[in-house]
């Protein structure tokens, strides 16, 4: 069975973006890059919300993207991907599949067709709905060294609490700490 593993970029102080979504301060270089074509290698597809999908849809399929990271670009713009989504009306980008049903009931049919792993890249929102339902299956969180001060939290729509174990910490040379969990 496929698993639904969420990545995010987190600071010091929880957040996953600035007060106004910035994201300037990830902490990205090419030991970063090659972890994330080894996260994209063991991808088989990608799950974004809205907002998500629309920043990624907007970059990767660039000229800018591809001359600039053609590995990564190459990888974001063939693999599968799921856009759950009650606004949007169409998607774009190549290999997109926009979903209006019900996210974790999706989610739990895809998990049981063949194929590689499922990644949730950002996309807080969507996260926090299918952390509810228990359908993610492994949270990665890539602690980066800085401290905003403020912003939206990673997790700012649950109301209990939840359990994770940790399976694993990778340290960079950046100082950005990979911690992986699991639910329990």
């Amino acid at each position: 069975m496929r698993k639904v593993i969420s990545f995010n970029m987190v600071t010091l102080d929880g957040f996953f973006s600035g007060p106004d979504g910035e994201i300037d301060w990830h902490n990205v270089d090419q030991e970063f890059n090659e972890f994330a074509i080894e996260q994209l290698n063991a991808a088989g597809g990608l799950i974004f919300g809205r907002v998500t999908y629309e920043l990624m849809a907007s970059y990767w399929p660039t000229p800018l993207a591809i001359e600039d990271d053609p590995v990564v670009a190459a990888k974001m713009n063939s693999l599968p991907k799921f856009v759950f989504s009650r606004s949007l009306k169409s998607v774009y980008w190549e290999n997109t599949q926009l979903v209006c049903q019900d996210a974790g009931g999706e989610i739990q049919k895809m998990k049981q067709q063949p194929g590689g792993d499922l990644f949730i890249f950002g996309s807080a929102n969507l996260a926090s709905s299918l952390t509810f339902q228990g359908v993610i299956d492994e949270y990665r969180l890539m602690l980066n060294p800085v401290v905003l001060g403020a912003g939206r939290p990673l997790f700012e729509d649950l109301d209990e609490r939840l359990g994770l174990k940790l399976i694993n910490t990778k340290v960079f040379a950046s100082g950005n700490v990979l911690l992986t969990y699991r639910p329990g």
